[in-house]
């Protein structure tokens, strides 16, 4: 479970931004909160949704906490001295451009709260800590600082860390200590590398890598899982009957590869594909009208995709972060995904759920507590601002969405005339 993240100087965000699930005194709405389990207690919300004007800076948001992971989990594996970190910093300051970019997140594993962040730039790691709470009172078990003068850097290891001086040497400059621990057998870091890779999970990135229905096929391969997915469908599509899932090898004449591709390397490619079974997915619809999955409508789609997903935080109590939720999908849609996360009975893992949205519907304080609403938007100098709604102090049963669309709360867009 998350309980806050920062980050500064990272695309539209310049000076360090919080972003928290912590919970406020207010007690509307109980069964959107979940207690932490570990030392300290958190009362925390299950989901949280962000507002703003296109290009205020929600997917940039959601972007660095993509990159964070991402760094954490492409560290582990082989990088080779001086490889360029693929860092974009703030760019409307110039003095902006030559500092690092910094990134923190506290979250819960297995009962016990961690706290983790670096500092970096293209070339190095300048700074990287990590503190641990397994008795509620702060461990600090590593830290390295980067001293530009020397071009060396300084470790610190507490008596709570194990392994810690057989690594540091064996620690590039831009790969993170975290991950290179883990690459070489710590232990002690496994399960923090574990949460970063399997229990923080971002759908559609902001970075437009696409949306993959991996978790939804893998459960139409069983019929236990087929039927949990049926039955997930059905609650938002009555329409669809059933759903079928054929692996076969596809025809060559429908791989389509770019003319501009060598002969060679489309043939190789051509190889590969066709030496695996891909799935094939048909959907039924009453009066047993079958359509292959690319009749579907976009919606459609998005929902299988998304279903595999939310059964498997639920089931094991992931966080997900889903850049524009309600994108292709019926308001009613989004409301049903977001009350299975928020509802203690089916979530009975503690999953949550952090997405941004347009749709002002969901501005609603019979779905939303005022500590799980925020919003961005950009400040004189061009750079994100982000901030909640108890900011300011509304109401409890305030008329969110309307006083949202008459500015009342910032984060709009400007509207200017425009005459033929």
């Amino acid at each position: 479970m998350i309980i806050e993240f920062k980050v500064s100087n990272f695309r539209s965000i310049h000076k360090k931004q919080t972003f928290s699930m912590v919970a406020s005194t207010g007690s509307e709405l109980e069964d959107n909160l979940c207690t932490s389990g570990c030392h300290g207690k958190f009362r925390l919300v299950r989901a949280a949704v962000i507002y703003g004007a296109n290009a205020g800076g929600k997917s940039n948001l959601l972007s660095a906490i993509l990159f964070m992971r991402m760094l954490i989990i492409s560290s582990a594996k082989e990088s080779q001295q001086g490889e360029i970190i693929p860092i974009n910093s703030f760019a409307f300051d110039k003095s902006s451009r030559t500092e690092p970019s910094e990134f923190e997140i506290t979250f819960i594993k297995n009962k016990t709260r961690y706290q983790y962040g670096f500092a970096v730039d293209e070339n190095r790691i300048f700074e990287e800590w990590l503190f641990a709470y397994p008795s509620g009172k702060a461990q600090k078990w590593f830290s390295r600082v980067y001293d530009i003068k020397n071009e060396n850097y300084s470790w610190s290891f507490s008596k709570f860390f194990k392994g810690g001086k057989q690594v540091n040497d064996l620690t590039r400059s831009n790969v993170l200590f975290l991950s290179n621990a883990v690459k070489l057998n710590n232990e002690q870091l496994a399960p923090i590398f574990d949460w970063f890779q399997k229990d923080l999970i971002l759908i559609d990135p902001p970075s437009g890598r696409g949306l993959g229905s991996n978790a939804s096929i893998e459960l139409l391969k069983t019929a236990e899982g087929k039927k949990r997915l049926l039955q997930f469908m059905l609650a938002a599509d009555p329409s669809i009957a059933d759903i079928h899932l054929d692996m076969k090898k596809p025809d060559e004449e429908k791989i389509q590869l770019p003319s501009s591709m060598p002969q060679e390397i489309q043939n190789y490619f051509k190889k590969e594909i066709m030496s695996k079974d891909h799935p094939i997915v048909n959907f039924t619809h009453s009066e047993k009208i079958s359509l292959d999955i690319s009749d579907e409508s976009e919606g459609t789609r998005r929902l299988l995709a998304y279903a595999g997903r939310w059964i498997d935080a639920l089931d094991n109590g992931r966080t997900l972060i889903i850049d524009e939720l309600d994108n292709s999908l019926h308001p009613l849609v989004v409301r049903f995904l977001i009350k299975l996360i928020c509802s203690p009975e089916i979530n009975k893992k503690n999953a949550q759920l952090i997405f941004s949205t347009h749709d002002t519907s969901l501005l609603d304080n019979e779905l939303f507590r005022r500590d799980q609403i925020w919003f961005v938007e950009k400040d004189e100098s061009n750079s994100t601002q982000l901030y909640p709604l108890l900011d300011f102090s509304p109401r409890k049963h305030e008329a969110i969405g309307r006083g949202y669309l008459q500015g009342r709360y910032g984060a709009l867009p400007y509207i200017g005339d425009w005459r033929f």
